[in-house]
């Protein structure tokens, strides 16, 4: 029962809306789309994104070293002279 109980609470507080950038707090982004006197098309979105999946793969990466190096020990090197 608590299980169930935790489960409602970490989706009612962590929801977010995934979308193609990353994690945002709105369902749309906020783009300004227009043509220019030259006939080009521009895009500008504003960056509204909580976390995006650039971030999370950097992070990812970092946390994976550190856990890595909590259990791999590397040996000392050992200077040896070679005469």
């Amino acid at each position: 029962m608590i299980k169930i109980y935790l489960l409602i609470l970490f989706s009612l507080l962590f929801t977010g809306c995934v979308n193609k950038h990353g994690i945002s707090a709105k369902v749309y982004s906020d783009c300004d789309e227009y043509y220019d006197f030259q006939g080009y098309y521009h895009k500008k979105c504003g960056k509204d994104d909580i976390i995006t999946y650039d971030t999370m793969g950097k992070e990812i990466k970092k946390g994976a070293k550190k856990v890595k190096s909590l259990f791999v020990k590397e040996k000392p090197k050992v200077q040896r002279n070679v005469w």
